[in-house]
């Protein structure tokens, strides 16, 4: 919530039960009453935006014009009446003012929490297309792969400008949630007023000659802002962060023409989704997509046309972290592409052309997972089984091949994080956007992501700027948030 949205409702609330304890106040009184409230409206419209969780909090602003106007009416002077009256409108003001309060709590205009580095944020986004690939997911000749990306990058603190929106369009992400992962649009009504760190446009600090790079990759069905809690921690320490939003396989793109390309599910869902035959396959066309946009930051640090990243990108210290799919992903990028020197996979399955060798991936490695995720099948019920068109035979059997690809893990030295009562989406923003998703989910998002950063800065700062590790510097075995195994 915004600070003028608290001060209004608060006002009015105390307005509303000042009138009830005392509904004798004078006309002046009232008058005034109604003044500030409204003036405190329009400040908050004109500074912050209306949205619908608020309008019992509007309403509340013409009450005591309503009872002035009341007063003139004929007047019962039972007095029955008037303890009905006064009980009927004291439950009444009970209620309203936990509707008014409530609902802009339960649907926020959430924050990310404040940086902590000592670098201030900026971005731009840029529309390629990858003139040597074909796009699979569309039947017209001749359209070539299409990708939206999104880097982040190291200001001064002080830098000024516009913060940059958390989704571009509001309208189009929030039927996207609808439509794909089944959620009411209601939860994401205020996704439109979310603001970011990070100033669109800003100039790159000087304060390094070169900064160090790190590729995200979304989940499946996900989208390359979906980590921002994460990505604006690694760019305040002095981080370049390139986030790729996957076409047709992310939650919505949205091309800077306007044009805007959902998901494509290729008619599988379910169970029929997860298959390994189909998801390894998919996972190729995603690997291109790092491939690709790897090419493309070179050509950025060689010469940018805006002269902004030109001998600023260090492509020397490469590393990449990724979600689900893109935590997927990034494995393969790890076996598969010599620039990329360390990697990350937040809680994505092994999918992919390449298994890891027993001796390990090569590289530095974190592998982060969510305790219920591990749990496979053990805390899933015989309908959420059927749910995804599946029978627990078969879903035991799914999860011995995730098993059995994870086993190579930690080979070779590297770290395997399980984060305690977490969910698979709780490495992305998701339960930010509302109370509900979180306490439904029985999660606490900002703990997970601040764990959850700890570990990724530790990780990176270590294998790409030579410092000393911390977080992972622990003992193996479990502690109070995690556990933690070493290779």
């Amino acid at each position: 919530m915004r600070w003028l949205e608290w001060i209004y409702i608060i006002f009015n609330v105390v307005m509303l039960v000042g009138l009830v304890v005392n509904p004798r106040k004078r006309r002046p009184m009232i008058w005034g009453g109604f003044a500030i409230s409204l003036l405190l409206l329009l400040l908050h419209g004109w500074m912050e935006g209306l949205r619908w969780p608020i309008i019992p909090g509007y309403v509340m602003t013409f009450i005591p014009v309503l009872l002035l106007i009341a007063r003139r009416g004929k007047q019962c002077s039972t007095e029955l009446w008037g303890r009905l009256r006064v009980a009927a409108t004291s439950l009444s003001v009970l209620v309203y003012t936990a509707v008014t309060i409530g609902l802009p709590l339960l649907f926020p205009v959430f924050t990310f929490a404040e940086p902590v580095g000592s670098y201030g944020i900026g971005t731009v986004s840029y529309d390629w297309t990858d003139e040597t690939r074909e796009e699979l997911f569309t039947t017209q000749t001749g359209d070539h792969r299409e990708l939206m990306v999104q880097v982040w990058y190291p200001t001064n603190k002080d830098v000024k400008g516009t913060p940059a929106p958390y989704v571009s369009d509001s309208a189009v992400y929030s039927t996207a949630f609808n439509e794909v992962l089944k959620l009411p649009k209601a939860l994401f009504s205020s996704l439109g007023d979310v603001k970011t760190h990070a100033i669109q446009d800003a100039m790159l600090s000087d304060a390094e000659a070169k900064y160090p790079i790190l590729v995200f990759s979304h989940g499946l069905h996900g989208y390359e802002k979906q980590n921002t809690f994460q990505v604006e921690q690694l760019v305040s320490q002095g981080y370049i962060v390139v986030g790729i939003n996957h076409t047709y396989s992310s939650l919505v793109s949205i091309f800077q023409d306007g044009r805007v390309a959902q998901f494509e599910s290729e008619g599988k869902e379910g169970f029929a989704q997860l298959q390994f035959d189909y998801m390894d396959k998919l996972n190729e066309t995603w690997v291109k997509d790092a491939q690709f946009v790897l090419d493309q930051v070179e050509k950025l640090a060689a010469s940018d046309p805006e002269g902004r990243f030109t001998g600023h990108m260090d492509l020397e210290r490469i590393g990449m972290f990724g979600h689900s799919f893109g935590g997927a992903t990034t494995v393969q990028i790890l076996m598969d592409d010599p620039r990329v020197q360390a990697g990350i996979n937040m809680d994505g399955v092994l999918f992919g052309e390449k298994r890891i060798p027993a001796q390990g991936v090569g590289k530095p490695f974190l592998m982060m997972s969510a305790d219920e995720t591990l749990a496979g099948t053990s805390v899933m019920d015989d309908d959420a089984i059927a749910a995804l068109g599946a029978t627990r035979l078969e879903a035991e059997k799914y999860y011995e091949e995730v098993y059995a690809r994870y086993e190579p893990v930690t080979a070779g030295g590297n770290y395997w994080m399980t984060l305690n009562n977490t969910k698979h989406l709780s490495f992305s923003d998701l339960y930010l956007i509302s109370p509900i998703l979180e306490w439904s989910q029985g999660v606490d998002a900002r703990g997970t992501q601040e764990l959850v950063n700890k570990a990724t800065l530790d990780f990176f700062n270590h294998v790409l700027k030579g410092e000393p590790l911390k977080l992972l510097n622990d003992e193996a075995g479990d502690h109070p948030a995690y556990s933690l195994q070493k290779g």
